[in-house]
Order: C-alpha cells, then structure tokens, then sequence
C-alpha cells in the first residue's frame, strides 16, 4: 500500500491501524540541534486526542506518545525520529454485526475493491485515528516554525449552516468546539446535540491561517505552496472541499475587485492593501498571511439505520454503533494545523536549510 508517506525534505511516514496495537510516525529529515520532549509532542496530541466533550468521539486514548529514536539527551541528531502513540481503548467487538457488510460512506468498498482484503475494524487504516501520527510529527514542525516566527492557528468556521461572524483568536481553545465567536456557541452546540441525539451528524468548515509568512516559498508548476496545501489538506478524511483567500467568490467577481494592490514596503516586505489571494501569487508565497478553508463531510459512522449491501452483493440493513464524532470538526483544527506546519516547513527546508539550522 503506497501512498504513507507525506513531504520532500522534512519527510514523514505514517503507520497503524484503528484497532490494532499502537500507531506512529517516522520523520526523516529534522534537522540536528533541536531541543524537543515528549512534552512538547503530547500538548498537540492532547489538542486532538478523543473523548475531549461530549460532541466528540468518547473513545477514551490517552495518545501517550513514546519517541524511540532520533535523539540524544533531548537534541534531535539528524536521524530518523520515530513516534509511538499506543491504541488502549479500542472496541473491536462493536464492528463484527458488519464485518462483511459496506458501511455507508466509509472506505469499505473502496479498500475491498483495491485490495481484496479489508480490516473492518474502525476502518483500520482508513480511520481517522491515522492522523495522530501526522499531528506528532507537526508538534516538530510547529516548534520549528514558532523560532522563525511563524504562527499557525486554525478555528471551526462554520457548523451546519450557522458560521462564526467575529474571530477572536483566544477564544479559540477556551471552547469545546474550537469556533472562535463566543456569540455563535450556544446556537452551534445545540445543532450538534440535536444531530447527536436523533443518531446523525452534522459537517462544517475550518479556516486555518499562518502569520509571520516570509515571501518565496513554494515552486513552480507542479509544486505550487497552493497546490500542496491543498494536497495536505485533502488528504486529511473527510474533507470535500478547499480553498485559498476568496476561494470560491472570485468566480462570482471582477479582476478589479480581487486583485490585491501593492501599496510600498515595510522592513523589506512588500505591503498590500487586501489579502484576497490568501497569501499566495502565482503558487509562491508573497508575505502576506495564510489563508485557507477547507469544507468536512458529517461523520458516516451515523447510529441511524441505513440500507446498504454485504460483500456478496446481498441487500442488507445498517445501523453503526459505537463512540463517533457527531461532528469531525473540533478534533480536526490540530490536525490540519499540522498538516499546513508540515507543508510550510519543508518548503523552508527546500529554500534554504542554513536557516533552520541557526535556529536549531
């Protein structure tokens, strides 16, 4: 199975299953001289870690994470880092009334289909629980980032139909739902224990942003920063949409209305009057802040019954019990926090690698 393993430079492999013993991550390609703890890994996983409130999963993982190698009294070495995180809660006996049946909206099929052999349980590899490994090594890439000065934050933008009309950003990880206008929770939460309650799920959209941007990274054709960021970000489950700045508008507006006009320099930077390309000229970033959406399905693991088939090809009905995100989108802002971290560092890495090593 190709396909595990995500970046250039800064390089990472994901592994594991939903239900099986443990998952990782095994970066290759961090630079020496970084002081790094588990400490500092477990703060972002317990950021995505399930059974946070009762509008997540309440699968109770602890996400310990164990770093096996690539370090020396706390110093990253150069060599490959790798990353244990152990499964202790999993509950593979809720999955055997279907385990020959298709799952409806899941990976099911697809896998069967590929490879003629599936574990059903969770979804094995097909579960999100894999990006526990992608947001341990992004835990890295964020420490990295935060000594050139580069911040990234992500919120829950939209729940449903009902979005988020301010932004403050501390109050972001002050709620459960990780939204950032304290106005729009009540409504928001509401929505969710109304789905939750009549055996649904409800999908959203997240916008994440990077400030501190230095101009220049990405590469032209086919490794545009755009085109990567989306890359990173769709291969995140669930996701059905992405966009960058205006996104989607620009289709409904004018070239004088979205271009973004250059106004002088500040510092050596250039300054400019909007932001509507979200940061990014011609598939290069250009100084100003990142800005990227990116649309979730509701969750398919629903408590609902459903009409589906088994692998015989036999009419069967459906219900999916177990402990499911009603809504996927609080528990996936670290996740593509860490995706968007992975994306920008290896860019750095790819321009100039002198410059992660004074700071390292």
């Amino acid at each position: 199975m190709p396909g595990n393993s995500f970046g250039n430079i800064f390089k990472i492999t994901t592994w594991g299953e939903s239900h099986g013993k443990a998952l990782g991550v095994v970066i290759d390609g961090c630079p020496a001289g970084l002081k790094i703890s588990e400490k500092d890994i477990q703060l972002e996983l317990d950021r995505r870690m399930p059974g946070q409130s009762k509008y997540t999963t309440q699968r109770k993982e602890t996400d310990k994470v164990e770093i096996l190698s690539g370090l020396f009294n706390g110093v990253t070495t150069g060599t490959p880092i790798s990353m244990l995180i152990p499964n202790v809660d999993a509950i593979s006996k809720s999955y055997e009334n279907f385990k020959d049946i298709y799952r409806p909206g899941h990976a099911d099929l697809s896998y069967d289909e590929k490879y003629g052999i599936r574990d059903y349980r969770g979804g094995g590899r097909s579960s999100n629980r894999e990006t526990v490994g992608r947001v341990a090594a992004g835990a890295i890439a964020k420490k990295l980032l935060k000594a050139m000065k580069i911040k990234t934050f992500g919120f829950v933008q939209q729940i449903g139909n009902i979005k988020c009309e301010k932004i403050n950003i501390n109050y972001i990880e002050k709620n459960s739902l990780r939204i950032a206008d304290k106005g729009k929770f009540d409504e928001m939460a509401n929505l969710i224990d109304s789905v939750r309650k009549s055996g649904d799920s409800i999908g959203g959209v997240i916008e994440v942003r990077s400030t501190g941007m230095p101009a220049g990274l990405g590469s032209p054709v086919f490794e545009k920063l755009d085109a990567r960021l989306s890359s990173a970000i769709m291969g995140i489950g669930g996701v059905r949409g992405f966009e960058i700045g205006l996104g989607f508008q620009v289709a409904s507006m004018k070239g004088s209305e979205v271009n973004d006009i250059m106004v002088g320099k500040s510092k050596g930077k250039v300054k400019f009057r909007t932001n509507n390309a979200g940061g990014i000229l011609g598939g290069i970033s250009n100084g100003n802040d990142l800005i990227l959406r990116f649309a979730l399905k509701p969750s398919s693991s629903i408590s609902q019954k459903q009409d589906s088939i088994d692998n015989k090809g036999k009419q069967k009905k459906l219900q999916v019990k177990g402990r499911h995100d009603p809504c996927l989108c609080p528990r996936a802002v670290p996740i593509a926090e860490a995706m968007v971290n992975l994306v920008l560092l290896d860019c750095i890495l790819e321009n100039n690698l002198s410059t992660v090593k004074k700071i390292t």
